[in-house]
């Protein structure tokens, strides 16, 4: 294979940075040009959730930067690819031509307003966390739709300025991905912080214009001063119409990040494992995957072997005070098989068997290192 000379990295991602760093780590002495959106440049979004809604001192530290790695930056969002001639076209009218491309554009948030309806909130950039770090300083009532990691994070942060807030959702808080035995624990907790939970089998609708409600499926409506859409994020693929690279799940990928147009590979919230590879594995928009699959995407633009899977199966979160890590496949089946410490008392180290005899370990509340839960499933009986 003969090395790229010009490699074009769309995303100002996590994904997009980490590829680029191991780009020059792995020797590629070529052109890297990094094709960003947004005017503030990378940052960090895990901290959006957890720390920016509660502190504005920590806007300033969550940037990702690329100094001296010799990386050209252009903030302008791509607007088409042609894949034949290898040409990116940006919003501001650059095209530029590159060797191998990486698709790391991640997602946007999942939007449920009716078309026309104003006022909807959503989490998923440092712009949409300042606006609601804003609103909640003024909010006397919230309502959160949907009760997964991002839901409960931004439910814990309406907690924790002492503003009342409702999560609603098709299921109790987190079933769908850490099961039902780690669920009812965190319902529990909700319920010892103040934090109602709604469940409406048939979906929830927002109401007003501009929103200032929900109405569930039974008809009830519920009202409040803020209302936070967190129903998960549509992958950001755009501007590759007409590629064929992108379906609905996002850009599909193989084992080696790579796509299914020679010199194309992708990492990060926007990828989707390809059918044709044969396993199938749910999306699960991480930041530790994106940062796997940077670093995998990088060594198969230069035709290296990567140091490790395009995967990993590691997650923290911090839920009304409670910090929770997992390391190992999700979601969780059933109750766990090892239990030390107490659940209830928010201090317990849990153990789970899945499938294919892989296990998952979840500190629930204990300050545990992550290359020791990473020891602990991998010397799991």
């Amino acid at each position: 294979m003969t090395p790229p000379r010009s490699v074009v990295i769309v995303g100002e991602s996590v994904a997009g940075t980490t590829s680029a760093r191991k780009l020059r780590a792995l020797g590629h002495s070529g052109r890297i040009t990094l094709v960003g959106a947004e005017a503030q440049g990378a940052y960090s979004r895990p901290p959006l959730s957890k720390a920016v809604l509660k502190d504005d001192s920590s806007d300033s530290t969550l940037g990702y930067r690329l100094d001296g790695q010799d990386v050209e930056i252009l903030r302008s969002p791509a607007a088409g690819l042609d894949i034949d001639r290898r040409l990116v076209r940006t919003a501001n009218g650059r095209v530029l031509e590159y060797d191998a491309l990486v698709i790391a554009t991640g997602a946007d948030a999942r939007r449920i307003a009716a078309p026309g309806q104003r006022g909807e909130v959503v989490l998923r950039t440092l712009a949409d966390a300042r606006r609601l770090r804003t609103r909640l300083d003024t909010a006397r009532s919230a309502i959160v739709v949907g009760a997964g990691f991002l839901g409960m994070e931004v439910a814990s942060a309406c907690a924790a300025r002492g503003v009342p807030v409702t999560v609603v959702d098709a299921d109790p808080p987190l079933r769908r991905i850490l099961g039902p035995f780690l669920s009812d624990a965190i319902v529990a907790r909700a319920a010892e912080h103040g934090v109602r939970v709604r469940t409406t089998r048939g979906g929830a609708a927002l109401t007003g214009d501009p929103v200032d409600g929900v109405r569930l499926s039974d008809g009830t409506l519920l009202t409040a001063d803020l209302v936070v859409t967190c129903c998960g994020e549509v992958p950001n693929t755009g501007w590759l119409a007409g590629t064929g690279l992108a379906g609905p799940f996002g850009v599909g990928i193989d084992e080696c990040c790579a796509t299914a147009a020679p010199g194309v590979f992708a990492a990060g919230d926007v990828t989707c494992l390809r059918p044709d590879v044969g396993v199938h594995r749910p999306r699960r928009p991480f930041w530790s995957n994106a940062v796997a699959q940077g670093n995998a995407a990088a060594a198969s633009v230069l035709g290296l072997d990567s140091a490790g899977p395009p995967r990993d199966d590691y997650f923290w979160t911090e839920i009304l005070g409670l910090s929770i890590k997992v390391v190992g496949p999700l979601p969780l089946p059933g109750p766990p098989v090892r239990v030390e410490g107490s659940v209830p008392s928010g201090s317990a180290l849990l153990t789970w068997h899945g499938d294919g005899g892989l296990s998952t370990v979840v500190a629930y509340g204990i300050r545990k290192p992550v290359p020791k839960l990473r020891a602990m499933v991998a010397t799991a009986p």
